[in-house]
């Protein structure tokens, strides 16, 4: 079993690495570049111009993988993987329309908040109902480190997990802001997932993250600092559908607080700037949200971002690998 993920890993790797240099090309062609936040720090000034919408590499990398070495399973009828990769996929259709059309309009919003939400929410409702009908989805809540399960009303489980899916989501989305800290982060995070699902005997469902984290290691070839591409909205919101349908489809989407502690601090450092600028009249707590731009203004730089946040995530997937070795 261990072989056929380190399989999909390489192969991932490899076809990233190989698509990445046809996607950037065309990036380039098509004048795809990245419109800079006004009130972002100064200095990310530079990065104007960078080619955007880069997660399309790790996409069909991961794409291609888990199509070939899952297809034997797939004639067998195991299709979790591929549930999830078609999630993934559908919020990174959603970011390609919001990247395609800040590069067409030439600033920094494309799609409206609104607008996002609710394609995020059907695409989760959708998802849900599918792995429930599949079997692969119940509506017990298993709770991590306890090893107990709490049965919840099916509705009330289906509207807890699709806010919290949209949530993880745009979390994810919120941490791609500094060259290749969404990249860093999420590799540790799948590869969690894929030794997890590996050691639940869960071998058509390793398949996905171990593909992605092989893609995304390929991917950081281009996306760390100074980045040559940055993933764009195409690329961080599939990864917070990864995420999330991994979480539900491994049926523990409560190991999202520990595996996802960097995107809950992101998520909640904007939180509280937003609720303490409002309440005190324009005061703020951090110098800048979310929680990487504060650091850098701190004096961070973008190589310590990205060690420092992907080893806290490598820490707290260490412990909650530990806190469900005991589940099957």
């Amino acid at each position: 079993m261990e072989m056929i993920l380190l399989l999909a890993a390489l192969v991932s790797f490899v076809l990233t690495v190989a698509l990445g240099r046809f996607v950037l090309a065309e990036l380039r062609k098509l004048k795809a570049g990245q419109e800079i936040r006004k009130d972002g720090p100064t200095w990310h000034a530079g990065k104007a111009g960078t080619p955007t919408m880069g997660g399309i590499m790790f996409i069909l990398g991961t794409g291609i993988t888990v199509l070939v070495l899952g297809w034997g399973r797939m004639l067998e009828g195991e299709f979790d993987h591929l549930y999830v990769y078609l999630f993934a996929l559908i919020f990174g259709l959603i970011g390609f329309v919001d990247d395609y059309r800040k590069v067409r309009q030439h600033q920094n919003e494309g799609l409206t908040a609104k607008q996002k939400f609710i394609l995020q929410l059907a695409a989760a409702v959708v998802f849900l109902v599918l792995m429930r009908y599949e079997g692969l989805l119940t509506n017990d809540l298993y709770i991590p480190f306890f090893q107990v399960s709490v049965t919840i009303n099916w509705i009330v489980y289906l509207i807890f997990a699709a806010f919290v899916i949209v949530g993880c989501v745009n979390a994810v989305n919120l941490t791609d802001g500094v060259d290749g800290l969404a990249t860093g982060v999420t590799f540790v995070v799948m590869v969690f997932f894929a030794v997890t699902a590996s050691l639940w005997r869960l071998t058509t469902l390793a398949l996905l993250p171990a593909a992605l984290a092989g893609g995304l290691a390929a991917f950081f070839v281009y996306n760390h600092h100074p980045a040559k591409v940055f993933m764009g909205d195409t690329g961080s919101l599939f990864l917070g559908g990864a995420v999330a349908a991994l979480a539900f489809a491994t049926d523990m989407p409560l190991i999202l607080i520990p595996v996802g502690i960097i995107y809950i601090a992101e998520t909640m450092s904007d939180i509280i700037q937003v609720a303490y600028f409002k309440a005190t009249h324009g005061k703020r707590f951090f110098k800048m949200a979310p929680l990487h731009h504060h650091l850098e203004l701190s004096g961070w730089s973008e190589a310590k971002l990205v060690t420092v946040f992907s080893g806290i995530t490598l820490v707290c997937c260490v412990l909650a690998y530990l806190g469900v070795q005991g589940r099957y």
